[in-house]
């Protein structure tokens, strides 16, 4: 059996394909033990990465990217999440919202777990022909935190996670205006990669792990609902199951688990709007982000 490390920036539920493939066995029938922990803070990913303690990192796309042509050499060998799936939670909103209607607002942006909340959603905001200059924007605070300053009043509409999304909507507080999985279009955003210098090492146990996010995507659908259930109450005991299952059945619905290879267009796309907020030194192409090898025989 091959050992296979993974360091993740947090337990999620958009993980979701991960978990079901070491619950059923898939990890183990391609004979390999994978352990995997979600670290807090975060950047531990990038700490385990440098020290070996991990083989992977899980997280998003956005960190190779602004990471590229530097010093820390990262390579991406497949995503988890075709699509960001996160929301806009508004109180007040029209009926017929549209993200020019966060003009002039205050919008919450939690970013203590990373920038991508921020920057899709400014990104979003200029394809849509706004500028999001003209959006208030508090980040770089906690979730749990910006929830519960929402909830006293604090800001117009908040950016969030399905689960989050879903879990204020049912206070009455606000009321989800904007899903990234019908409005948001293509885009990678969770991925495994790890460092460059140990492609070639990892090479054989990369390509059968791949191989296995890909049945337990492929496999998802079918998956009995115990199963999923019982995976729900072991990683977020806390959590309102219904809810659990509601943002389960949404993402199942969407195009997040579709694929486990990259949208060349969508990477292009998501490095395109990290440019536009100043995040990068250079605009990174696919291929420098990517090893493709482990992703091709899914495309």
């Amino acid at each position: 059996m091959d050992t296979l490390r993974i360091s993740a920036t947090a337990n999620g539920l958009n993980y979701l394909p991960e978990y079901l493939a070491d619950t059923t066995g898939l990890f183990r029938d391609a004979g390999l033990a994978v352990t995997a922990r979600a670290c807090d803070p975060w950047t531990g990913v990038l700490d385990d990465l440098a020290s070996g303690e991990a083989d992977l990192a899980l997280g998003g796309l956005w960190v190779p990217g602004m990471y590229a042509g530097s010093s820390r050499a990262l390579t991406v060998v497949c995503q988890l999440n075709h699509q960001a799936p996160k929301a806009i939670v508004h109180r007040g909103a029209p009926e017929s919202f549209t993200l020019a209607d966060l003009t002039g607002k205050v919008v919450l942006a939690p970013g203590i777990g990373g920038s991508a909340p921020y920057a899709v959603t400014a990104g979003l905001i200029r394809e849509a022909g706004t500028d999001p200059d003209d959006v208030t924007f508090v980040r770089d605070l906690s979730t749990p935190m910006l929830v519960e300053l929402f909830g006293a009043g604090l800001g117009d509409a908040i950016i969030l996670d399905l689960v989050s999304a879903l879990e204020l909507e049912a206070t009455g507080q606000g009321r989800i205006v904007f899903r990234n999985l019908d409005q948001g279009g293509i885009m990678p955003n969770s991925v495994y990669y790890c460092r460059t210098d140990r492609v070639e090492e990892l090479r054989e146990r990369f390509t059968r792990f791949v191989g296995c996010i890909d049945a337990a995507m492929k496999n998802l659908p079918s998956t009995p609902a115990a199963t999923i259930d019982g995976i729900l109450a072991a990683r977020w005991p806390g959590k309102d199951l219904a809810i659990l299952r509601d943002a389960t059945a949404q993402m199942a619905a969407s195009a997040v688990w579709a694929t486990v290879a990259i949208d060349p267009a969508g990477s292009d796309r998501w490095m395109r709007m990290l440019a536009e907020s100043a995040m990068l030194t250079r605009v990174p192409a696919y291929d420098d982000l990517a090893d493709d090898s482990f992703m091709k025989a899914y495309r």
